[in-house]
C-alpha cells in the first residue's frame, strides 16, 4: 500500500517517528514530494534557526532511508483537482502522481473522503493508522513505539508513560491500544 504523508504528520517528531516505523516494518510505502519536505523544514522554524537545520538534515536522512518516496508533482493536472482549500491540491496531486491508494493527514476537513475517492484514493487519520499498522504487526509496532519512548525520556528527562507520549503525540487510541 502507497500512502502519501501530508506535512502535518511528518512534523511532529513522536507522530512522524510512529509513521516511519510502520514504513521501516513494510506495513506500507511512504511517499511525499518535495514541496511536502519544504513545508514541513519551514514550519520548525518557528521553533529557532538550529530547528530548521535540524528538519532537513532528517530529510536528507530520509531521502536515504526511502530513495522512492519521493513523487514528482505534475503540475498540468493540477486545474483539474478541486479540494476546499486551493493550498493542498498540491498533495492530492502528488497522491495521484504517485499511484498512492491513500493519503495521511490531520487536515480531514481539507481532504473530503467523496472528493479522494473521485481520484480512487482513501483519507487516512494518523492515529486510525497506527492502530490499523498495530493490527498488522503487534510486535512489530510495540517495538518501534518503545523504541521511541525510550528516546522521548531520554531526550526529555521526563519518565513519560507511552499513554501519555502517544496522547501528547495526537495518537491516543493508538496509546491506549499499546496500554
Amino acid at each position: 500500500m502507497r500512502v502519501l504523508i501530508d506535512a502535518c504528520v511528518l512534523y511532529p517528531t513522536v507522530m512522524r517517528e510512529v509513521i516511519l516505523g510502520a514504513a521501516k516494518l513494510g506495513l506500507f510505502e511512504p511517499r511525499w514530494s518535495d514541496r511536502i519536505l519544504e513545508e514541513w523544514a519551514r514550519a520548525t522554524v518557528k521553533l529557532g534557526p538550529e530547528a530548521e537545520v535540524f528538519a532537513r538534515g532528517e530529510i536528507a536522512i530520509l531521502g536515504v532511508q526511502f530513495p522512492r518516496a519521493i513523487v514528482p508533482v505534475h503540475h498540468r493536472q493540477m486545474p483539474r483537482l478541486w479540494l476546499p482549500d486551493a493550498d493542498d491540491i498540491h498533495v492530492l496531486a502528488a497522491a495521484v502522481s504517485g499511484s498512492c491508494d491513500g493519503i495521511l493527514t490531520m487536515n480531514a476537513k481539507d481532504f473530503p473522503r467523496d472528493t479522494l475517492s473521485e481520484e480512487g484514493l482513501a483519507r487516512y487519520d494518523p492515529d486510525g493508522f497506527c492502530c490499523r499498522m498495530f493490527d498488522e504487526s503487534p510486535d512489530g509496532m510495540r517495538g518501534v513505539a518503545e523504541t521511541i519512548l525510550a528516546t522521548a525520556r531520554e531526550m526529555s528527562g521526563v519518565d513519560w508513560t507511552m499513554r501519555n507520549l502517544m496522547k501528547k503525540a495526537r495518537l491516543p487510541r493508538f496509546g491506549k491500544t499499546l496500554a
